[in-house]
């Protein structure tokens, strides 16, 4: 025999307890991320590799946004300088195309970006949709209202399944041009939006790391969801934006953290 003898109920038990054991300890998070892209899977290394409790959301089965597979469904990405950096830092190999722009295998970036998260500390949950936001005094965003993903797809009238919810001293809001954190907020009257503008390069990947911040009381606004809270111009298939986004967002959650 090649392997340890187990039975299916061993398989099922460890799935289960281990689950259980660590969605009950992440119910009270230092910082959660809504979104596991490249700006919400930076942010989420940066912070767990500073001790921070970090959890991440994801309303996928996989991580990476578009990192995966960069523009047209062609997996190369590119980066515009200096987010290259963060690429040296996880040991992402990569060539310079014109002066300023690298182009790297999109898998092997995003599965690099992935583990690094993941070596540092960080705890995922995937199929996750948030539904809602936690609120405390001054609507102080203090945490997610959450549910299966596959619940939003089916007939209101077969999917009376409450969700439940995690609290946070920070949240992020890193889910691309959907917003949807913010989007909660937008639906309760307490935030505005100006939506994203038409693509524009050069001009909107300064603008997303200049605008990364605390969009409203505990909660930080990262990556493209930067563009629809401000009006900013879309960058479409380059990162290098999305990666020192997400580096502006940890800075600014540990400043936060700092004053808990």
């Amino acid at each position: 025999m090649i392997f340890e003898k187990v039975e299916e109920k061993d398989v099922t038990q460890a799935i289960v307890g281990e689950f259980s054991r660590m969605l009950s300890e992440y119910a009270e998070s230092d910082v959660i991320i809504v979104g596991g892209g490249p700006a919400g899977l930076t942010a989420a290394k940066e912070l767990a590799s500073k001790g921070v409790k970090t959890l991440i959301i994801e309303r996928n089965n996989y991580l990476g946004g578009g990192f995966w597979i960069g523009g047209y469904l062609m997996n190369k990405v590119t980066v515009r300088a200096p987010g290259e950096k963060v690429l040296d830092e996880i040991g992402v190999p990569y060539q310079e195309y014109v002066k300023g722009l690298y182009v790297t295998d999109g898998p092997h970036a995003c599965s690099k970006l992935i583990a690094a998260a993941c070596d540092a500390g960080a705890r995922i949950l995937n199929m996750t949709k948030v539904d809602d936001v936690v609120l405390r005094e001054g609507n102080r965003v203090a945490g997610v209202v959450i549910n299966w993903t596959p619940i939003s797809a089916l007939p209101r009238e077969i999917t009376c399944v409450d969700p439940v919810s995690l609290q946070a001293k920070v949240v992020i809001d890193a889910t691309g041009h959907d917003a949807e954190v913010v989007s909660a907020l937008v639906r309760r009257g307490l935030m505005k939006v100006r939506g994203y503008g038409a693509m524009w390069v050069e001009r909107s990947e300064d603008a997303v790391v200049e605008h990364t911040g605390e969009a409203h009381p505990g909660l930080i606004v990262a990556g493209m969801a930067v563009s629809t809270v401000y009006g900013l111009p879309r960058m479409g298939p380059t990162f290098g934006a999305m990666l020192l986004s997400g580096k502006r967002a940890a800075e600014v959650a540990l400043e936060m953290l700092e004053k808990e």
